[in-house]
C-alpha cells in the first residue's frame, strides 16, 4: 500500500473514530449527570433506601465512561482492534455489562419509589441508556455493511472539527458569591438540561440555546454574565461563535467557557488564544464545573468593577475640566494641564471694561435676600452670555460690579471695538431685564486700553486676574461716569474715531492719574 493510500485510510479511520466517540459520549455524559442528580435529590427528599442502588448506578456509569475512553483512545485502539469493524463489535460487547446494570437498577427504583419521587429523572436516565444502545446498534450495523467510508463521509464536518478544534484546560475557583445569568449553548438537549439544572441549584439563572445562531440571536436581545459554549454544533460551530463574540465590542468582555467531549491540546490553545476563558471537558465533575464557572464570574466582577471605577474617574475628570473652563480661559487651562505652575503674562495691548449697577445698595436695603440674589443672578447670567458671544474674557464680579477684558490671554486686533460693542449690549440687556427685576436698575460702564499683567493666583480657588494702571483707570472711568452711559479714555476715543460718535467731557481729575481727557461713547457712526 502506498504512503498516500495509507494516509488516507488512517485519516478515514480517525474520522470514524471521532464520529463514534461523539455518538457514544453524549448519552454516557447524560447518564453520569443524571446519576449525580438522583443522589442529590434522594438525599434532599429523604429517600435513604434508594441511595445504595443509586450508588450502584453511579459505579456502573463510571465504568461505562472508562470503557468508552479506553476503547476509543487513538494511541492504543489499533492494538485492540485490527479494523473499524472489530473495534465496533468490541465496543458493543464491553459496554453491555455496565449498561445493563444501569438499566436494571433504574427500572427497579422506578418500580419501588413513589411516582412523585425520583421518577422523572429515572425515566430520563433510562431514555439516555436506550439512546446509547441504539447508537451502539447503529455503529455495528454500519460495520456489517462495510460502509466505513460512508460513515466518515456522513460526519466529515465533525471529523474536520475534531482534528482542528479539540481542546482542554483546567482551573479552580471559590464557591459562588452572587448569582449570574448564564447562557448554555449545546445542540444536545440532555446536555443542556443537565448543565442548567446544576447551575440553577448553584443559584444562577440560565438561558438555553440549541445552536450557534440562536446563541447570537439571544445576545442581541439580552445581557448575560457567562456563556457555556459547546464546540461541536451543526450550524455554526463553537469556535466560529467564539470568534464572532470576541470581534464584537459589545460582547467581547463576556467570559466564555468552551465545553466538549473531545480532547486535543492544540485546539485548546487555539480557543484560549481566540479569547476563551477556560475549557471544560465532558463528562464534567460538578465541583470542577462550579469552580471554573465561579473563577470566570469572579474575574468578570473584577473587570466590571474596574470599568465602573474608570467610568467614574472619567466623569469626575469631565466635571473638573468643565468647572475649570468655567473659571479660567481655555488657553490657561491647557497650560495648567501641561504642568505649568506659575502663569503670569505681560500683555502690551488689552482693553478693560467695568460695569457697575447704579443704586444697587439702596435696592438691596429694600429687597429680600432671596429676591436680591435672584435678580443679581439674572443680570450677571445675561452679561456672561454676552461675554461668551463676543469672545472676550470675564475676569470677575465684585459685589454688583462686573469686570471683563479683551485681547488676553490671546491677543486680538479688535479688542477696543469689541469692548465698545459689549458695553452697549450690556446696557441694552439690563434695560430689557427691567420688568423682571424687583426694582429697575441702571448701570455705569468704563473702558480703557493699555498694557496689563495677567495671571493665575490661588491654590485652592483659582482665579485668572488682571492688574496694572490700565485696570485702575478703567475702574475710575466707570466710577466717574453717568448712569446709562459708557465713559471712555482718550486712548479708546482715538482708536474708535470714525467708527462711533463721542460726547466730549473735557479734562476730568482721575484718582492716581491727575486730569485726563475723557468722553462718553455714543452710537456707531452711520
Amino acid at each position: 500500500m502506498s504512503d498516500s493510500a495509507a494516509g488516507t485510510e488512517d485519516a478515514t479511520f480517525r474520522a470514524l473514530l471521532a464520529a463514534i466517540r461523539r455518538d457514544l459520549t453524549a448519552p454516557v455524559d447524560a447518564i453520569a449527570g443524571y446519576s449525580e442528580i438522583l443522589q442529590d435529590e434522594a438525599l434532599r427528599q429523604g429517600l435513604h433506601g434508594a441511595i445504595a442502588d443509586i450508588e450502584r448506578i453511579q459505579a456502573a456509569s463510571r465504568s461505562l465512561r472508562a470503557k468508552v475512553d479506553d476503547l476509543l483512545d487513538p494511541s492504543g485502539v489499533t492494538e485492540r482492534a485490527a479494523s473499524p469493524v472489530g473495534l465496533e463489535q468490541q465496543l458493543r460487547h464491553d459496554l453491555r455489562t455496565p449498561l445493563n446494570a444501569i438499566k436494571g437498577y433504574s427500572e427497579m427504583l422506578l418500580e419501588d419509589l413513589p411516582e412523585d419521587g425520583l421518577a422523572d429523572d429515572l425515566r430520563r436516565l433510562l431514555q439516555e441508556s436506550d439512546r446509547l444502545l441504539d447508537n451502539i446498534d447503529r455503529i455495528v450495523s454500519i460495520s456489517h455493511s462495510d460502509s466505513c467510508e460512508a460513515s466518515a463521509d456522513h460526519d466529515e464536518a465533525t471529523a474536520s472539527l475534531l482534528r482542528s478544534r479539540m481542546h482542554r484546560a483546567e482551573r479552580e475557583a471559590p464557591a459562588p458569591v452572587v448569582s449570574a445569568v448564564i447562557l448554555v449553548v449545546d445542540d444536545n438537549a440532555s446536555n443542556r438540561e443537565l448543565l442548567m439544572r446544576r447551575l440553577v441549584r448553584e443559584g444562577h439563572r440560565t438561558i438555553e440555546a440549541d445552536s450557534g445562531s440562536q446563541c447570537l440571536e439571544i445576545l442581541q436581545a439580552q445581557a448575560v454574565d457567562l456563556i457555556l459554549l459547546d464546540l461541536l454544533m451543526p450550524d455554526i460551530d463553537g469556535f466560529a461563535v467564539l470568534e464572532r463574540l470576541k470581534a464584537d465590542p459589545s460582547w467581547r468582555e463576556i467570559p466564555v467557557i468552551m465545553i466538549s467531549g473531545v480532547r486535543e491540546t492544540a485546539s485548546v490553545l487555539r480557543c484560549i488564544e481566540a479569547g476563551a476563558e477556560d475549557y471544560l471537558p465532558k463528562p464534567f465533575d460538578p465541583i470542577l464545573l462550579r469552580a471554573r464557572i465561579n473563577a470566570c464570574l469572579e474575574r468578570k466582577r473584577w473587570r466590571d468593577t474596574e470599568q465602573l471605577y474608570l467610568a467614574r474617574l472619567g466623569d469626575e475628570k469631565a466635571r473638573y475640566e468643565t468647572l475649570l473652563h468655567a473659571i479660567l480661559p481655555g488657553q490657561i487651562v491647557a497650560r495648567l494641564s501641561d504642568g505649568q505652575t506659575i502663569i503670569a503674562d505681560r500683555v502690551e495691548q488689552a482693553t478693560i471694561l467695568f460695569c457697575d449697577l447704579v443704586g444697587f445698595t439702596e435696592v438691596a436695603a429694600r429687597t429680600s435676600p432671596s429676591r436680591l440674589v435672584a435678580d443679581l443672578n439674572r443680570i450677571f447670567t445675561a452679561f456672561d452670555d454676552l461675554v461668551r458671544g463676543f469672545g472676550v474674557e470675564k475676569i470677575k464680579t465684585v459685589g454688583d460690579a462686573y469686570m471683563a477684558a479683551a485681547g488676553l490671554p490671546e491677543p486680538r486686533p479688535d479688542h477696543v471695538e469689541v469692548m465698545a460693542e459689549l458695553g452697549h449690549a450690556m446696557l441694552r440687556a439690563l434695560s430689557a431685564l427691567g420688568p423682571e427685576l424687583a426694582m429697575p436698575l441702571n448701570a455705569r460702564v468704563g473702558i480703557h486700553s493699555g498694557p496689563v499683567v495677567a495671571g493665575v493666583i490661588g491654590q485652592h480657588r483659582f482665579i485668572y486676574d488682571v492688574w496694572g494702571d490700565t485696570v485702575n483707570v478703567a475702574s475710575r472711568l466707570e466710577a466717574s461716569g453717568l448712569p446709562g452711559r459708557i465713559h471712555v479714555s482718550d486712548e479708546v476715543r482715538r482708536t474708535l474715531s470714525g467708527l462711533y460718535r463721542f460726547e466730549a467731557r473735557g479734562r476730568l481729575p482721575i484718582k492716581g492719574k491727575g486730569d485726563m481727557e475723557t468722553a462718553f461713547l455714543g452710537l456707531a457712526s452711520a
